[in-house]
């Protein structure tokens, strides 16, 4: 059997697998984060299903270009090597994507979590009176 095909649906499986399963985590556990970032469930679901559209579209994408990454495996340990290498750089881009991802909305979340000051007690500019109040 030829190892290059062994080595395709290898990385295939694997890369599919994990695209899901790290896709469908965040997306389970992203829900309550985004309903805090957006207050309001319905706009946080929404961009939750968007996000793991996009991750998935990515992720998968990087996958079938990484496909022809290496050469045609001449031993079975080659075969491994390619394929392992080929993963950790999917798993990589796995990990970035969710990392920049916590980073956009960490910055949409930020102003939001910022305190307002109360206003100043006169209005600049404003006549302040320094008699006594009875």
């Amino acid at each position: 059997m030829d190892l290059r095909l062994v080595d395709y649906f290898v990385y295939l499986a694997a890369s599919a697998c994990l695209t899901v399963w790290v896709g469908g985590t965040l997306y389970r556990n992203g829900r309550v984060f985004l309903v805090s970032v957006f207050k309001e469930a319905g706009l946080a679901d929404s961009v939750n299903h968007l996000l793991v559209v996009g991750f998935y579209l990515v992720n998968l994408g990087a996958a079938a270009i990484l496909i022809n990454a290496g050469g045609a495996p001449a031993t079975f340990a080659d075969m491994i090597q390619e394929t392992v290498t080929r993963i950790g750089v999917v798993l990589l881009v796995l990990g970035a994507m969710h990392f920049f991802n916590m980073w956009v909305l960490h910055l949409l979340r930020r102003p939001l979590n910022q305190r307002t000051m109360p206003p100043p007690p006169y209005q600049p500019g404003a006549q302040v009176s320094t008699q006594a109040r009875a």
